[in-house]
């Protein structure tokens, strides 16, 4: 079992590995971090001795005084390694660097320097070092006017305002979940390289991201229908923007229903991508679920009986009830890395049809169990 500390944990990027991490118990074990440590010398100097890996992911991104930026960045860094010589440790370390190191500006300049004194230490202590130069990264969870565009994008969107251009040049992205799975890789692999450039997986117009993020508020947020997702970016772009959304507040959904003197009929879901669509019944007092999905976009709807369905965003401890009724059909949607269930709380049988975007594949289920 490898050992890893993860310094910048409650970070956007931090989050991310952190809880996928989670998903591998066998595999790899936690040691927790905290900023305070970074003030604390012994308690550093226990975090360090402990791992057998350490991602440094903790900086400063913005300031008002990009000095500020600079002496901070670059003070983590030779605090870290203070602390590496001072318990003789020489664990796997991988450092996230930036494209910006390119440019004429602090922040680059911040990062290639901490970079540059990871790599002189790994030299002189015979340690393993890589630095990842990493494009523009987005995501769920992000936090908008500070990691990303897109993220000030989606939250502009969901909360009323309006975005705008500052300036529409080609942005080179990754998706969090694409850099999580590298930086692991490296961890399996025990890189040892000072500089390693990672490929952008997207490349495209801020005004198309802008575009593409409008149509979701459009067809998505106000009616409910699943847009046309024509690659994988698409589907990544479309699960950040669903999680910006006010998810208390947007679900559930009723249905309109049309009645004569036959009956009633619900259309349950408009579609523009595939997937899959099950239907299940469900005894009183049982509960299912449970789990969460990453990548995977579903759909809940209830249509006879009485439900409660809960949400919990992972690393989190707010659990959200939707309360449903058949005698007035609804539907609430799965956002990712939340985990969530679905109760019969009636005297009747529930009845439920299920979507998701994917078939189902033993081998590739996207699905992490986790009680709500």
């Amino acid at each position: 079992m490898i050992k890893i500390g993860i310094t910048g944990q409650e970070g956007f990027v931090g989050k991310h590995l952190y809880n996928t991490i989670g998903l591998f118990p066998a595999d790899f074990e936690i040691i927790d971090f905290r900023r305070s440590l970074f003030d604390n010398e012994i308690e550093l100097d226990k975090f360090v001795s402990n791992c057998d890996v350490i991602v440094h992911l903790a900086a400063l991104n913005r300031h008002n005084d990009p000095d500020v930026i600079y002496a901070t960045n670059v003070g983590l860094v030779k605090t870290l390694i203070a602390s590496l010589e001072r318990t003789q440790s020489t664990p796997q370390v991988i450092m996230s660097s930036s494209s910006q190191e390119e440019k004429n500006n602090l922040y680059g300049k911040s990062k290639k320097e901490g970079r540059e004194l990871f790599t002189e230490w790994a030299k002189n202590a015979n340690a393993s070092f890589t630095g990842m130069i990493i494009p523009n990264v987005f995501g769920p969870f992000g936090n908008p006017y500070y990691n990303s565009v897109i993220a000030t994008f989606c939250h502009q969107l969901t909360h009323g305002e309006t975005p705008k251009i500052e300036v529409d040049g080609e942005l080179k992205l990754i998706y969090v979940g694409e850099l999580v799975k590298l930086i692991l890789a490296n961890v399996k692999n025990k890189i040892n390289i000072g500089l390693l450039p990672v490929e952008h997986t997207h490349q495209i117009k801020v005004s198309e991201i802008l575009a593409l993020l409008e149509g979701y508020k459009k067809q998505y947020a106000e009616q409910g229908i699943i847009p046309h997702l024509q690659n994988r970016f698409e589907v990544n772009l479309f699960n950040t923007f669903r999680c910006y959304m006010d998810i208390k507040n947007h679900y559930p959904v009723k249905y309109t229903q049309h009645t004569d003197q036959r009956g009633a009929f619900v259309e349950v879901i408009r579609l523009n991508v595939g997937g899959q669509v099950s239907f299940s019944t469900t005894v009183p007092g049982i509960t299912r679920g449970n789990h969460f999905h990453t990548r995977k976009i579903e759909r809940f709807s209830v249509i006879k009986g009485n439900a409660l369905i809960q949400l919990r965003q992972i690393g989190t401890q707010e659990c959200m009830d939707f309360y449903l009724e058949g005698t007035n059909p609804a539907y609430v949607d799965m956002p990712v890395w939340y985990t969530h269930n679905i109760k019969n709380t009636g005297t009747e049988e529930l009845y439920t049809i299920f979507w998701i975007n994917e078939f189902y594949d033993a081998n590739d289920p996207d699905t992490f169990f986790e009680t709500v």
